[in-house]
C-alpha cells in the first residue's frame, strides 16, 4: 500500500517537472541559432531533425526552441521568422540578454568585427580581435564564448548561412566601437 502512495507522488512529481520545464518562458541561446538559420533560409521546409543535424541540436530541443520564439513573438504560427522583431532583438536585445565577456588570448575562429563581412570595413589593431577559441583557428584574439556550444561546429558546416555565424552578431561585442 505505501508503494502506491510512493509512485503515485513521484509521478505527479514527474508530470509537475514536465510541465514546468516544457513552459515557453523566455529565450534561450540555441533559439537564437534557429532563428538565424530559418531566416537565412525563409522558402526552405525545414524538418526537425534536418534542423537539429545542421546545428548540432537535438530534435527537442529544436522544437522547444521554435515554441519559445513564438510565445516571445519571433515566429509565426506558420513557423516563419518575423524578420523586424528579430532585427530589433538582435540590435537593441542580444548584447543584454546574452553579454559577451572577453576571456583570455587564444587561437580561434574569427568573430564580432574580426570576422567577414565587418572585418572589411572596421579595421582593430593586431591585439584587438575577438575569437571564438578553436584550436584550427587561423587568427588570434581575446576569446569570445559562442551563443551555444555547437555553434562553432555549425558555422564550419555551413560557413555561408547566418547560423551562428561570427561575422553575423556584432550586437554582442562586448564594449562599444
Amino acid at each position: 500500500m505505501s508503494f502506491y502512495f510512493i509512485s503515485q507522488f513521484a509521478i505527479y512529481d514527474i508530470m509537475h517537472y514536465n510541465k514546468i520545464m516544457r513552459s515557453p518562458n523566455g529565450i534561450k541561446p540555441q533559439d537564437i541559432l534557429v532563428l538565424l538559420e530559418l531566416a537565412a533560409h525563409p522558402r526552405k521546409k525545414w524538418r526537425l531533425v534536418d534542423l537539429g543535424g545542421l546545428l548540432g541540436l537535438s530534435q527537442s530541443e529544436v522544437s522547444m526552441a521554435l515554441l519559445r520564439a513564438a510565445h516571445s513573438g519571433l515566429l509565426d504560427a506558420k513557423r516563419a521568422v518575423l524578420r523586424s522583431a528579430l532585427a530589433e532583438f538582435l540590435i537593441h536585445g542580444l548584447r543584454y540578454v546574452f553579454p559577451a565577456r572577453p576571456g583570455p588570448l587564444a587561437r580561434g575562429v574569427p568573430t564580432a568585427h574580426s570576422a567577414p563581412p565587418l572585418s572589411a570595413d572596421i579595421r582593430a589593431a593586431a591585439h584587438d580581435h575577438y575569437v571564438w577559441p578553436d584550436a584550427s583557428g587561423a587568427l588570434r584574439g581575446q576569446t569570445i564564448a559562442p551563443l551555444y556550444p555547437s555553434a562553432p561546429a555549425a558555422h564550419k558546416k555551413t560557413p555561408s548561412s547566418t547560423n551562428g555565424s561570427p561575422g553575423r552578431r556584432p550586437a554582442r561585442r562586448p564594449r562599444p566601437r
